[in-house]
């Protein structure tokens, strides 16, 4: 059915609980921007995802919306964040809550579950909602809004490093558990031999015996296409699961060292091998994100991810369509020299990052030299707003999790923005009590 309503439309009162307008500052920052958020617009875009008529009610639109902001504002899991919203007035005060509770409002698989329901075009909503809270409080400008800096990082998703031997034994762990689930008698199942073989591999390669090393990575692969063509044999009807499995596992034990496109890991298949060029990350295993953000300012104004890591100039015209959506079509748009040859077509201006040669204006000089602001923040982004591993699973978890983080360093930038026009606010007044009144002559 359709969301609960917020405990704060509530009229009817509670003489024994403590109402939370009671605890709290109202000059907070939560609470000036909880009166900001166009709550209604949440309301209208996710209702049309829930059945009206079947099913029990669902948790609250707000609440969960606000959880999210939480969890991505302040770099917390889905567990940390409940536990978090239980000690803290101003969250509840935040997410609807009329009196002070003592008990975690949902599971937190109730977390994962909400955003697989919304998927990408929920999560630009969040996005989109911290823009135009932005624009209410005039902490973003519309002019801010005509000129933005693009760029493209790495969100490496949470897989251990791979390796042949460990990528392996993972597949073949993996397809004797699925096999005994379904109660397929195999002839062996190597657990025990695997195992040992992957300590040796281990050791062998630390003690720089590569020969030995490959001999155990070579028994590893043996036994991994033994159990593949076992369960093949005996299995005459293949589910999705193990189907999808199979296939994986297949991928894993016929790809080579110089092919494209590989395996990386057993339980996220789609991860891309991306080389930036860093000194001490050469490689990184994840998936390729552009973002879009205010060259005044530092506002995210968009996050895209992309799989199977295209050139970042592909990645540009999907990106600006996106910023376009979510604010106005920029006049001007400024990118590094990673974008030259890009596939944009529209009518923003595009400027690649260069040598100055003396025909390009003061003006427009001085904005391309703001081009590397947005190193920064993608470094913020990463560091304290949960882009640095992602933790989501499946592509659909890449595409919300690049979004999520970019709202929630928007929504950070708002309270910080909050808190400091309450402190001149404050310091204004102490300043004019402070002031001598003057005597008439």
């Amino acid at each position: 059915m359709k969301p609960k309503k917020s405990p704060q439309q509530n009229p009817q009162a509670d003489l024994f609980r403590a109402e939370l307008q009671n605890m709290i500052n109202p000059s907070h920052s939560l609470v000036k921007l909880s009166e900001v958020v166009n709550w209604d617009q949440f309301n209208q875009t996710f209702g049309e995802s829930f059945n009206s008529e079947k099913g029990r009610p669902a948790i609250s639109t707000r609440l969960m919306i606000a959880l999210h902001y939480f969890k991505y504002t302040f770099d917390l899991s889905d567990e940390d964040v409940l536990h978090g919203w239980v000690e803290n007035p101003y969250w509840q005060y935040f997410s609807g809550m009329k009196y002070f509770e003592h008990k975690l409002p949902i599971h937190p698989t109730s977390m994962t579950k909400w955003r697989n329901r919304i998927g990408e075009a929920g999560a630009e909503e969040l996005l989109k909602q911290t823009i135009e809270a932005g624009l209410k409080l005039k902490a973003i400008k519309t002019t801010q809004l005509k000129r933005v800096n693009v760029d493209t990082t790495v969100m490496e998703k949470d897989i251990r490093f791979p390796t042949d031997a460990r990528l392996y034994d993972r597949a073949r762990d993996r397809l004797v558990k699925e096999a005994k689930k379904r109660k397929i008698n195999l002839r062996q199942n190597y657990n025990r031999l695997a195992k040992r073989l992957v300590l040796k591999q281990s050791r062998y390669a630390h003690a720089r015996q590569m020969k030995r090393a490959r001999n155990c990575t070579k028994k590893l692969k043996t036994y991994l296409g033994r159990v593949i063509r076992d369960i093949e044999r005996k299995c005459s009807v293949i589910d999705g699961d193990l189907s999808a499995l199979l296939a994986t596992s297949k991928k894993i034990h016929k790809q080579q060292r110089h092919d494209k496109n590989k395996v990386y890991s057993v339980h996220e298949p789609d991860v891309d091998c991306i080389s930036k060029g860093k000194a001490h990350k050469r490689y990184e295993f994840g998936t390729k994100v552009s973002v879009a953000t205010t060259s005044r300012g530092g506002w995210f104004v968009g996050a895209l991810a992309f799989h199977n890591n295209p050139y970042d100039g592909h990645t540009l015209d999907e990106t600006l369509e996106q910023v376009t959506k979510l604010t106005k079509s920029p006049d001007h748009v400024f990118v590094d020299r990673g974008y030259r040859g890009h596939d944009y077509t529209g009518k923003a201006s595009v400027h690649v990052d260069k040598v100055r040669r003396g025909k390009t204006s003061n003006s427009l000089w001085r904005w391309m030299k703001r081009r590397s602001a947005v190193e920064p923040s993608i470094g913020h982004l990463k560091q304290e707003h949960r882009m640095d591993r992602n933790r989501l699973k499946g592509v659909i978890g890449d595409q919300i999790n690049a979004i999520l983080s970019a709202a929630g360093m928007n929504f950070k930038k708002l309270m910080k923005f909050i808190r400091g026009v309450l402190l001149l606010f404050w310091a204004m007044i102490v300043i004019q009590a402070g002031m001598p009144s003057r005597q008439p002559a």
